[in-house]
C-alpha cells in the first residue's frame, strides 16, 4: 500500500482511498496515478509514461492532459500550487508528495459480511451499490414524511440503472410490506424506443394497470374513478357502463391536474413509488407529467423515480432542459451511476463464475476490457467463455484458464457489439462516418485528424465534434492543443475503448486504409521540417492502411534526421 497524506494506493486491490474509503477512479488514471506515485521525486516525460502504459499502441499525448485533469480534481490538487502532482511544462510530470510504504489492506470485499463467501452472493441482484442504495432510501424516508421527491437516476448504457432500481423496490418491498396495510404502492412503467412519439403517456399507461391490478388495486380505482375518471379506462377494462358512455359522447377529458390529484390521493393512503425507465425515451406528455409532480407545491407522500442515459443522440433534448430547470429550482434530485471498482467487478466476476477462487489475471484483464460497466464485465466474461479461454476443469468443474488472454484490441463480444451498432445506427449517415474517422486515431481524437480523414474543413469538424459530445454519452471533450502552425484544434476522447473498437471494425479495410493514409499525410504537412517528431506515429498509420514498407521508409528516414543533426 502506497500512503501520500491522505490517501492510499491500494495496488493488489488496484483502488485509491481517502482516508480509508475507496474512490470511484477508471483504470487508466488509475494507471497513470501508480507509475507516478510509484516513481516519487523524479521527472517522468511524456514518452515515458505513454512507452510504459500503452505500450505498442500510438496514443495522443494529449490524453494524458485529460487524465491529470481528472487526477487533480480527484485529489484536490492545484496545478499552479501541486501538492501531489507537478506540471513541468512540454516535459513531463513529477509526483511531489512524500510517499510511504505500509501493510496492504485487506481485500475489499464489497458490501459482505466478514467472511461471507462470494459464491453466496450469486443470489444477491446488485454488486457494490450500497451508498446509491442508501441516498434512495433517505430520499424515500423523506418522501414518506411528506416531502414530494423526483429522483433521476444517470449513467450510461449497461451501468446497472435498472439493477439499482430493482434492488431498491425489493428493498421497500421487505422493509416496508407492499402488500399491508402500512405498507407502500410501487408502480413501474417503461419507455420505448420508437413508441415516445406515437404513443402518449406509454410508461405512465403501465404504471396505472399495475397499480390498478396490484394488492390495493380496488382502492386505487376507487380513487381514479372519484378524482380523475377519464383516466380509469387506462388503467383497467372499461365496464359494460363506461363503453357505452365513450361512444355516446360521455368521455370526459383527460387533464394532468386531475390526474395528479389522484396520485396524491393514493399517495395519501399510503406512499406511493412511481418508477419511470429510459425516459431518454418518453413522450413529451409524460415529462410533462413528471414536471407537473415535481412543482406542485402540496405535500405528498410521493416519490418519482426514474432512469436515464444521458446524451443518448437526440438532437433535441427536452428531457436535459427538464433536468436542468428543476435541479436549478431545487425540486429534483438527480443520481449518477458510476462504473465499478475493481474490487467490485472480481465480485461479479466471482458470482458469475459461481467460484470465489479466480484464475490468475482474469479480475485484471476483464476490468481494464470493461472499465467497470456491469453489462460489459458479463458480456466479457461470456465471451472469455465462448472462445474457450475459460473451461471447466477437474472434479468440481471449477472455471480455469484455457488459454491466453487475447490482446485488448480482438474482438468485441458479439451482445456488446449489437447494442453499440443500434446506438451508432440511430445517428446520421455524416456522424457515423465523422465517428469512423476519429476512431482511426485509438482513444483520444484530434479534430483536424478527422478533418484530414474525411477531407473535410477542419473548423465545420470540431464544431460537429462539439455537438456530437454535447449529445453522446460515449464521446468527451478532452481539451485544446497547439498545432505548429500556430493554431488551435480541439481534441476529444472515447469514454470507452469499446466504442472506439466498434467503430474502427465497421468500416471496409480499403476505406480505413485511405482514411489513414489521409491522417499520415496530414501529419507530413502539419511537421514539415520536423517530421522525426510524428515519425512513429505516421509510420502507424501507413503500417495500419497495409503499406509496410512506408512504414518503414518513414522510420528510416526520421533516424537519418536524427543522425544528421547530431552530427551537425
Amino acid at each position: 500500500m502506497k500512503q501520500f497524506d491522505c490517501f492510499g494506493l491500494d495496488t493488489a486491490n488496484q483502488c485509491l482511498l481517502r482516508s480509508g474509503a475507496p474512490i470511484d477512479l477508471a483504470p487508466k488514471p488509475f494507471a497513470v496515478l501508480r507509475y507516478l506515485v510509484e516513481n516519487p521525486g523524479r521527472l517522468i516525460t511524456h514518452d515515458e509514461l505513454l512507452d510504459k502504459l500503452w505500450p505498442e499502441t500510438f496514443v495522443q499525448p494529449q490524453v494524458l492532459r485529460t487524465y491529470m485533469l481528472e487526477l487533480r480534481k480527484i485529489l484536490g490538487d492545484d496545478a499552479g500550487q501541486p501538492r501531489f502532482i507537478q506540471t513541468l511544462p512540454k516535459r513531463g510530470y513529477r509526483f511531489v508528495a512524500q510517499v510511504t510504504e505500509r501493510a496492504t489492506a485487506e481485500p475489499i470485499r464489497a458490501h459482505h459480511a466478514a467472511g461471507t463467501p462470494l459464491q453466496e452472493s450469486r443470489r444477491g441482484p446488485v454488486v457494490c451499490r450500497a451508498a446509491e442504495l442508501a441516498r434512495l432510501n433517505a430520499l424515500f424516508n423523506q418522501a414518506e414524511r411528506g416531502e414530494r421527491q423526483v429522483v433521476f437516476v444517470s449513467g450510461a448504457a449497461g451501468i446497472g440503472k435498472t439493477t439499482l432500481v430493482d434492488a431498491f423496490c425489493d428493498q421497500l418491498a421487505a422493509t416496508h410490506g407492499v402488500q399491508s396495510a402500512q405498507g407502500v404502492r410501487v408502480a413501474r412503467g417503461g419507455c420505448v424506443q420508437g413508441i415516445g412519439g406515437k404513443e402518449e403517456y406509454y410508461p405512465v399507461v403501465e404504471a396505472l394497470r399495475a397499480l390498478c391490478a396490484g394488492p390495493d388495486g380496488e382502492a386505487a380505482c376507487r380513487v381514479l374513478a372519484r378524482m380523475a375518471p377519464a383516466w380509469l379506462s387506462l388503467g383497467r377494462e372499461s365496464t359494460a357502463a363506461e363503453a357505452e358512455d365513450a361512444r355516446s359522447g360521455a368521455k370526459q377529458e383527460r387533464t394532468l391536474g386531475d390526474l395528479c390529484s389522484a396520485l396524491e390521493e393514493m399517495a395519501a393512503e399510503k406512499p406511493l413509488a412511481l418508477v419511470f425507465e429510459d425516459v431518454h425515451w418518453a413522450d413529451d406528455s409524460t415529462l410533462h407529467l413528471i414536471s407537473a409532480l415535481a412543482r406542485r407545491r402540496a405535500q405528498a407522500r410521493l416519490m418519482v423515480l426514474t432512469t436515464d442515459c444521458p446524451h443518448h443522440g437526440s438532437s433535441e433534448d427536452p428531457l436535459k432542459g427538464l433536468k436542468h430547470d428543476l435541479l436549478m429550482r431545487r425540486l429534483c434530485a438527480e443520481m449518477t451511476v458510476a462504473p465499478l471498482p475493481r474490487t467490485a467487478v472480481l465480485q461479479l466476476i466471482a458470482r458469475e463464475l459461481g467460484q470465489q477462487a479466480l484464475p490468475a489475471g482474469l479480475a485484471d484483464f476483464v476490468f481494464q476490457r470493461s472499465e467497470g460497466n456491469p453489462l460489459f464485465v458479463v458480456a466479457v466474461v461470456e465471451h472469455l467463455i465462448a472462445q474457450r479461454v475459460l473451461v471447466r476443469r477437474g472434479a468440481g468443474a471449477v472455471w480455469e484458464q484455457g488459454a491466453p488472454f487475447p490482446e485488448m484490441e480482438a474482438g468485441v463480444p458479439d451482445p456488446l457489439m449489437r447494442m453499440i451498432e443500434l446506438e451508432i445506427e440511430r445517428l446520421s449517415e455524416d456522424e457515423q462516418r465523422m465517428l469512423e474517422a476519429a476512431s482511426l486515431m485509438n482513444v483520444a481524437f484530434p479534430a483536424w485528424a478527422v478533418a484530414a480523414a474525411l477531407e473535410k474543413d477542419p473548423m465545420e469538424v470540431e464544431e460537429a465534434c462539439d455537438a456530437l459530445a454535447r449529445r453522446l454519452h460515449f464521446v468527451v471533450r478532452a481539451g485544446r492543443d497547439e498545432l505548429p502552425d500556430g493554431t488551435n484544434s480541439a481534441f476529444y476522447c472515447f469514454a470507452h475503448g469499446i466504442y472506439r473498437e466498434v467503430l474502427y471494425q465497421r468500416q471496409s479495410s480499403t476505406r480505413r486504409a485511405r482514411r489513414h493514409v489521409r491522417i499520415a499525410e496530414r501529419l507530413g504537412e502539419l511537421f514539415a521540417g520536423r517530421e522525426a517528431s510524428v515519425a512513429r506515429e505516421r509510420s502507424m498509420h501507413y503500417e495500419a492502411a497495409g503499406d509496410p514498407a512506408r512504414a518503414a521508409r518513414v522510420l528510416e528516414d526520421a533516424e537519418n534526421d536524427v543522425a544528421e543533426a547530431g552530427v551537425c
